[in-house]
């Protein structure tokens, strides 16, 4: 169904989505032609499925990325590609590229087993356990954690992630955590485009594993860009209607942190590691750490220090009242948490 040489494609049908073509002789028309099949939305099945074969429709793809990298790369710096709401069942040529290239990650990501990997939260003065962050991996660890999640943002697949990540760390904590103790759980604002709709089946798990919601806390990963704040405050507020808490994670990097906080009021925020290492010795992160905890203070926000590494580290940060620590000092993240994690050595080490 596809024939096309190096120097001119054949018109591409694509099912009932009409036809495509480029002619190389003619640059503008090449690039008109390029902008189209760029940002059009395709229906992935259907596109695929006008190939014979998926090595056919790899060496389409390939063609087009590498060949005519050079024009696409205009192409994208002259028009704006604005996200697509809702759940992407439509994608551009360039995601199904990254589909195709990914066949093996996109698969997993589809119909993978994952598990939920805990590590451990303690209470800076008392050093019991207060909670758990849950983090997605892949059961069979064939895959680096990084690579899913970046894989999953060059297919547009991030939503899928997000709700299994959601759903895997609620039930893993009815069989291991006991109630009363936190489950704090990541999740990103671009996948939830409409809080009521995208959250219902947070919902649904929480009921069928019968959870307290208030052990519950949704942490906003603070490194995605977040360009409408009013529509996170109404993804927050709907977590909080639930009886759920809300955290700000990675204060710190990103945007402005005192103007997030005030804005939106979140229950916890979790101090980005840069400003936590060494922290004993270095003025510049003593100084936003402290301007960091005035403010939590006024508002009524409780301080988590994340990817505390060392005893230096975690002295310093019980001293100016910091409430909650997480990092490698504190334990490693597990499928199996036990709460004596903390353990006599690193607890005398630490002063508790």
């Amino acid at each position: 169904m596809v024939n096309y040489c190096r120097s001119c494609f054949q018109p591409l049908k694509i099912h009932n989505q009409g036809f495509l073509s480029i002619f190389s002789s003619d640059n503008d028309k090449l690039k008109e032609t390029l902008t189209k099949l760029y940002f059009k939305q395709v229906n992935t099945d259907h596109f695929i499925n006008a190939f014979e074969s998926k090595s056919a429709l790899k060496e389409f793809l390939s063609f087009i990325h590498y060949e005519l990298g050079n024009v696409l790369e205009e192409v994208k710096g002259a028009i704006h590609q604005e996200e697509v709401p809702g759940p992407f069942e439509r994608y551009s040529l360039q995601t199904i590229y990254e589909h195709t290239i990914h066949e093996n990650t996109v698969n997993i990501i589809k119909n993978g087993e994952f598990i939920s990997y805990m590590q451990p939260i303690i209470n800076m003065e008392s050093g019991d356990i207060y909670g758990y962050e849950s983090l997605l991996r892949v059961k069979d660890q064939s895959i680096f954690p990084s690579q899913l999640f970046e894989v999953a943002r060059k297919t547009e697949m991030h939503s899928i992630l997000d709700k299994k990540a959601r759903e895997i760390a609620i039930e893993a904590r009815t069989n291991q955590i006991p109630q009363g103790i936190k489950s704090f759980i990541n999740f990103l604002p671009s996948t939830i485009y409409n809080p009521a709709h995208c959250l219902k089946h947070t919902f649904q798990i929480v009921e069928k594993y019968n959870v307290d919601p208030n052990d519950l806390v949704f942490e906003v990963v603070e490194t995605e860009k977040i360009h409408d704040v009013q529509h996170l405050k109404s993804i927050l507020k709907t977590y909080r209607n639930h009886g759920m808490k809300v955290a700000l994670d990675d204060v710190g990097a990103g945007y402005s942190t005192l103007d997030m906080l005030s804005k939106l009021r979140p229950d916890y925020i979790k101090i980005d590691r840069q400003y936590i290492q060494d922290c004993h010795m270095n003025k510049d992160n003593q100084t936003f750490l402290l301007g960091v905890m005035n403010l939590a203070r006024e508002l009524g926000i409780t301080v988590l220090g994340e990817g505390i590494e060392t005893k230096e580290e975690f002295q310093y940060l019980k001293e100016i009242g910091i409430d909650l620590a997480q990092g490698y000092f504190i334990g490693k993240p597990s499928p199996n948490p036990s709460l004596l994690l903390f353990d006599k050595e690193n607890r005398q080490l630490a002063g508790l």
